[in-house]
């Protein structure tokens, strides 16, 4: 017997909820990706990069579910196995690490880019697959393979986009943009993976039985709720005590860009050593005085600086 399917049970409410979650954890991930772009030291770019991962991989995870809380099937109520899907929230967060891990370090090259977008799509349409498997229900859920492709390439892209994104992009609006358009693909990947599911039911004559135990929906969004306040506790907090988020300043010894990387250059010889002239180094039998008077005339500045000059 054919289940009927409805997506939207709460009309507009999960799917604009689900998108604002979406584009909440991307802004905040890709942010703190461009900011471990800024940090020169391995353990706080390390850091960064974690924190980007877990803001992505838990807004995607916390989309899915608030959106799958619209998901009804009008026969058979639909109850959640709770370590199933509590195991897709770590995928998703490790496999989105994996490819964020991968761009951080390499940067934008055409290898690091195809690989970290392939690994973190595959992982967010992984995590959406088997949070469908945690549902319980009487009856199974079977997929339509060209729509569950679709997603999946979907996922890939948006991946691979959004993983371009943290590391090219730098300025706020433009960033602000990618996380728009990374909410909208996220979430037109669940919605398309969605309309691959068909649900067939068991007869209710004794020969299937009841369905499995789990957990209804609705206590589920509890859990899920913690996860938007950390990220707007997390957000605020980044940006009260760390303006570089938002200003896209630098931090000593890091990177710096194309058109301040030589006037700087000139300035200092290692990185996060503060920048000092150069005393010259008298030759033998030669004064101070003599010495500086050389260099000078060397490089044609004319008259002599006193020692104290220096």
């Amino acid at each position: 017997m054919q289940g009927t399917t409805d997506g939207f049970s709460y009309g507009l409410i999960t799917p604009v909820a689900a998108f604002l979650m979406a584009c909440l954890g991307g802004a905040l991930g890709l942010r703190c990706a461009i900011r471990s772009l800024h940090t020169a030291e391995r353990g706080r770019k390390a850091g960064w990069l974690a924190l980007a991962a877990i803001a992505i991989g838990s807004g995607v995870w916390t989309m899915h579910f608030i959106a799958m809380m619209g998901f009804a099937v009008a026969e058979t109520p639909l109850t959640y196995d709770p370590a199933t899907t509590f195991a897709s929230l770590a995928l998703s967060i490790v496999m989105v690490g994996l490819g964020i891990f991968i761009v951080g370090y390499r940067g934008t090259t055409t290898m690091a880019l195809v690989t970290g977008g392939t690994v973190t799509g595959l992982g967010i349409a992984s995590m959406h697959y088997l949070g469908m498997a945690g549902i319980r229900l009487q009856g199974g859920i079977e997929y339509d393979t060209l729509t569950v492709g679709g997603s999946v390439v979907i996922a890939v892209v948006a991946a691979t986009t959004a993983l371009w994104a943290a590391a090219s992009v730098h300025s706020l609006l433009m960033s602000l943009a990618a996380s728009l358009a990374m909410g909208v693909a996220v979430t037109g990947m669940h919605y398309t993976g969605m309309a691959a599911v068909h649900v067939h039911l068991r007869l209710p004559d004794g020969s299937a039985g009841e369905a499995e135990a789990g957990e209804p929906a609705a206590a589920l969004l509890g859990p899920m709720l913690v996860g938007p306040g950390v990220f707007l506790l997390l957000a605020a907090v980044v940006v009260i005590f760390d303006p570089l988020m938002v200003m896209g300043g630098q931090e000593g010894g890091a990177p710096l860009p194309p058109g301040r990387a030589g006037r700087r250059g000139r300035e200092r010889a290692l990185p996060g050593v503060p920048a000092q002239r150069v005393r010259p180094e008298p030759t033998y039998g030669e004064t101070a005085e003599e010495t500086v008077s050389r260099r000078s005339g060397a490089a044609g500045g004319g008259g002599s600086r006193g020692v104290h000059d220096w």
